[in-house]
């Protein structure tokens, strides 16, 4: 047998599993906290200390070097594979999130910093040095490597959190049973216990693997107050819906988009201001809005002839066709003839080569949808991007730097490029009580990018006070007249919105630009005081 070849393979799935366990819990953490790229750079930064200290730890390791190899592969395997449902149960049950976070964080890191120097001592005598550095060294990037595209390609969109962890685990149990065999002779004492160990570690992973779906609704249970009736996770999010008294609520990653009784308060305002202000809207576009129930408004608006929805998460916009409650809620509007959906990052998406239609392109619910094709058909990047009479901005608050990109100056330069001279925009932008600074930095930074802007906002019972803008790029009057039945708005409710009390009102903040991101730091600090 040709130990040192298989122990590079063994090196390769450790490097491997290491890295899952950090890019584990650095997604969990942005999941449950926000701000994705403190959270990240937290994880990377102390997960790297902890591999350093690991190195420096096993310079007191001189025994039976072989045997303490395996049982420190067995502590990665058990700790690092019940990351995902430690820290989920740890977020749900306690108080002491950060703590058990970076402790895990770091004793991963300690103890896959103690493997390779190991690794290292074990086969020095079987290869010359520079070879088995290098050898080393190689397979332990590759494995980087090989984390890097398998966690947000594979393991998250199609395994989730929890099972993706303890997959690995049991990758890492599994090296260390079969090490058993490969350095039998070269460990002290008898094998049996420590294989039984290893046999004890792969069955408790396994275990849990088989109760992965109980493991997240026992976490999922205690993070939200009704019961979970609907849970996925997708490449970008976590989708989860709740059953209410009064209905249905969504969350995504945790933070509440509507509840069904009474979401037509934000999708009327949000919806059917800019289309009366505007008068005769022919082609709409929504970014974000992947429910439809801002779709479900803007099709009551006779004069529309064409909408265009960009959404990220195709899982998003396919919701409806997996949980009927949300299909009758937006009234089946993504079948309107009307309707086209494209599933892409809205920011790209609005660049002036982000545009054109693949023949034959699908969502997952079998809806048509258009998508930038400009790498496939080299053309589309110089045709003239159509051109919207209204559009209707319903982003999730901007609790991260990749949301709080689309909040900046830039965004909306490039959104101007994309509506007509007379065109109206809407967009949500977070409580105008609760987040009063962050409110106010949207409101500056879309008058920064050129555009005139009149705030508004509505109070919404599940959300209270809640704020919008709206804004041409030409002084303009908002609208005072609702010439069609709505359940809430009204010719008398009109002036009303316009209207902000002392508490609300503006105060002076940044403009957001794509270098600086002041809203998110508003936003994190603002909300944190109601948590």
């Amino acid at each position: 047998m040709n130990r040192p070849a298989i122990l590079f393979l063994n090196v390769l799935v450790i490097a491997t599993c290491g890295l899952i366990y950090e890019l584990l819990a650095g997604t969990v953490a942005s999941y449950l906290l926000g701000d994705s790229i403190t959270q990240f750079s937290l994880v990377i930064g102390l997960y790297l200390s902890a591999l350093g200290a690991g190195a420096w730890l096993s310079r007191y390791l001189h025994n039976n070097l072989s045997k303490r190899f395996i049982e420190i592969e067995l502590a990665v395997a058990l700790i690092g594979g019940c990351s995902a449902p430690i820290l989920f149960l740890g977020f749900a049950h306690t108080g002491w999130f950060n703590v058990i976070l970076y402790s895990v964080v770091f004793a991963v890191g300690v103890l896959v910093g103690l493997e390779i120097p190991l690794l290292l001592r074990i086969l020095k005598g079987e290869l010359e040095f520079r070879d088995l550095v290098s050898k080393v060294l190689t397979f332990d990037y590759l494995g980087a490597v090989l984390a890097s595209l398998l966690f947000p390609l594979v393991l998250v969109p199609r395994l989730g959190l929890v099972r993706t962890s303890l997959v690995f685990g049991l990758c890492n149990a599994a090296v260390g049973l079969w090490a058993t065999f490969l350095l039998g002779p070269l460990i002290k004492g008898s094998l049996k216990g420590l294989r039984f160990r290893a046999i004890l570690v792969s069955v408790l992973l396994a275990a849990a693997l088989l109760k992965a779906d109980w493991l997240t609704t026992l976490a999922e249970d205690n993070l939200y107050a009704d019961e979970v009736i609907y849970a996925k996770s997708t490449p970008y999010q976590r989708i989860v819906v709740t059953r209410a008294k009064a209905g249905f609520n969504l969350f995504l990653n945790g933070h509440l988009q509507f509840s069904s009784a009474d979401e037509y308060r934000y999708h009327e305002a949000l919806a059917h201001i800019p289309l009366l202000t505007h008068g005769a809207p022919k082609r709409v576009l929504v970014l974000g809005g992947g429910d439809g129930l801002a779709l479900r408004e803007i099709l009551k608006n006779p004069s529309v002839e064409a909408v265009t929805l960009v959404d990220l998460d195709p899982d998003m916009t396919a919701l409806s066709t997996r949980f009927p409650p949300l299909a009758k809620l937006n009234e089946n509007s993504f079948k309107d003839p009307r309707v086209q959906i494209v599933n892409a990052d809205a920011m790209k998406w609005l660049e002036p080569c982000g545009t054109g239609r693949p023949a034959g392109s699908f969502s997952p619910a079998g809806l048509p949808v258009v998508a930038p094709d400009s790498a496939t058909n080299p053309q589309s990047a110089t045709r003239n991007p159509q051109s919207y009479d209204v559009a209707i901005i319903d982003f999730p608050d901007p609790n991260s730097f990749s949301l709080g990109k689309l909040y900046t100056t830039r965004f909306y330069r490039l959104l101007r490029q994309r509506l007509t001279p007379d065109a109206t925009v809407s967009i949500q932008c977070t409580s105008p009580l609760f987040a009063r600074k962050s409110y106010w930095c949207i409101i500056r930074t879309m008058e920064a990018a050129g555009f005139f802007v009149k705030p508004y906002q509505v109070a919404v019972p599940s959300f209270g006070v809640w704020g919008f803008a709206l804004a041409r790029q030409t002084p303009f009057d908002a609208p005072a007249h609702v010439p069609y039945a709505l359940h809430f708005l009204n010719d008398e409710s009109l002036p009303s919105l316009f209207t902000f009390s002392a508490d609300t009102a503006p105060v002076p903040v940044e403009v957001n630009r794509l270098d600086n991101q002041v809203l998110v730091r508003y936003y994190e600090s603002e909300w944190r005081r109601w948590e």
